[in-house]
């Protein structure tokens, strides 16, 4: 892994609903979105702390955070007293302004993209909190997520909003960094490639997919 100030992202191109996007493109864009993130944030606390209880988060255990963005669930993965959590993502900016609201040992926050970054390490738990859709090529991000997890670990897919809101406000600014969000069925059956997953929720307040290493 990379210190906050380098990068470990290929600069090879990517394919985004049939539309070439390199990846410096996203990074531009969620640069340009860090300064002003935190303001225009709405969270529901009801929604996220049933993401947490999906996703196991709990006392002790070890944390990746993959597109962290501002740091938005740090409060609460130290609230829930985890051991550790590696935050990654690939916007400057944006992990910038997360490294500076953190003063807590047990963050490490970085710069990077998780399909290229040597992570050297195994995970517990890992988390991809309303990031997904800017992902694009799911299948491989799920393959790549689920060889860091630790035997018995857990990935989660979420979303603190529902699917069908999520895509309308996708189809605005966000629409050349998105290809949308599949059915909770859809990525479902996708995730079981590579774990046991054990729940599959979409409802008007959050989204979840969320599946163990056997």
């Amino acid at each position: 892994m990379r210190s906050n100030n380098g990068t470990s992202h290929s600069s090879s191109h990517l394919t985004l609903a049939g539309t070439q996007v390199e990846l410096e493109d996203i990074i531009s864009y969620f640069d340009a979105c860090a300064a002003r993130w935190d303001k225009n944030l709405v969270r529901n606390e009801e929604a996220i702390a049933s993401i947490l209880d999906h996703a196991s988060i709990r006392p002790g255990i070890s944390v990746l955070d993959v597109a962290c963005g501002t740091g938005v669930l740090f409060p609460d993965y130290l609230a829930r007293d985890v051991a550790s959590v590696v935050a990654i993502d690939v916007s400057v900016e944006m992990v910038k302004i997360a490294s500076s609201k953190n003063s807590d040992p047990r963050i490490s926050v970085v710069c990077g993209d998780i399909m290229a970054a040597e992570i050297g390490r195994n995970f517990d738990c890992i988390m991809v909190y309303n990031a997904f859709p800017h992902f694009p090529d799911p299948a491989g991000l799920l393959a790549r997520l689920s060889s860091l997890l630790a035997p018995g670990g857990r990935l989660t897919i979420a979303h603190g909003m529902s699917r069908e809101r999520l895509n309308a406000h996708h189809s605005g600014s966000a629409k050349p960094v998105s290809i949308g969000l599949m059915s909770e069925i859809e990525l479902s059956k996708l995730a079981s490639n590579w774990l046991d997953v054990d729940v599959a929720v979409s409802d008007d307040a959050l989204y979840v997919v969320s599946g163990s290493r056997g």
